[in-house]
């Protein structure tokens, strides 16, 4: 079977919280199909009148989210698809940024790329000790720089710099938990997942219109990202294409 057409998106109503869970069998990375199906989820959930809260999570113990598919980014032959594979990821961060609901993050473990801009989209992120973060774009030949305003503003610049220029190494937990990506972290999975479960609760006995009031206030100054980040997907979208990075990704595809 074609990698790029496995995985899913499943939406769940429960005590007012929208659940919303992305799996793919390869470490949750998200082919463009999935990308798709998440902002249409996350536009869903928003206009959802039984929930007051949205949880983001994905599937599985391990692996939160490896990013970008690497089998659909091999793929890729001109400027017009790479760009539309890079929009992918930035559809998604702005249906969250745009959202009305507050966004929970749910991190279980490792996170890289597109995933730590996921997490970075949120606007309370939860994470296990295990969920170590990496932008890795670099070691490729691209950069993160469709997640990289969303990783900006969570991180502040200096952080961000340090991740995007040291792409071979992994950050901490409680390092992102220190530079404001992690709000909160869990030495395990149990323990996060009961407290999600008061924190949630909590919110939706809390004024839907103060938190839809509170989202709008968290996210000003970024109206323009719909410009931005269709910018940013054209850089990767060209890049993508050079030599240097179609030898890196089989290099990298090969190690798997």
């Amino acid at each position: 079977m074609d990698k790029t057409q496995e995985g899913t998106v499943t939406l769940a109503t429960q005590n007012g919280v929208a659940i919303i869970e992305f799996s793919h069998p390869a470490q949750n990375s998200l082919p463009g199909r999935l990308l798709t199906q998440l902002v249409e989820t996350i536009e869903q959930a928003g206009m959802d009148k039984d929930s007051q809260v949205i949880v983001l999570r994905s599937g599985g113990d391990r692996t939160f989210c490896a990013g970008a598919s690497f089998d659909e980014l091999a793929s890729i032959r001109d400027f017009e698809t790479g760009k539309k594979f890079f929009l992918g990821f930035a559809n998604v961060i702005n249906a969250m940024r745009r959202c009305p609901k507050l966004i929970i993050g749910r991190v279980q473990g490792k996170a890289v790329g597109g995933g730590v801009g996921l997490a970075a989209a949120t606007d309370y992120c939860m994470a296990t000790q295990w969920a170590t973060v990496r932008l890795s774009e670099l070691a490729v030949g691209i950069g993160p720089f469709v997640v990289g305003p969303a990783c900006e503003r969570k991180l502040g610049l200096s952080a961000f710099n340090q991740m995007a220029i040291n792409a071979t190494e992994w950050q901490t937990a409680y390092w992102a938990k220190e530079k404001g990506l992690f709000n909160e972290v869990f030495e395990k999975v149990e323990q996060m997942d009961d407290y999600l479960e008061r924190f949630t609760q909590t919110l939706v006995n809390s004024s839907p219109e103060a938190m839809r009031e509170l989202k709008h206030i968290f996210w000003q100054g970024t109206e323009h990202w719909d410009t931005l980040l269709d910018e940013r997907a054209a850089i990767s979208g060209r890049l993508v294409l050079s030599g240097f990075t179609r030898e890196a990704i089989e290099a990298f595809r090969a190690k798997g």
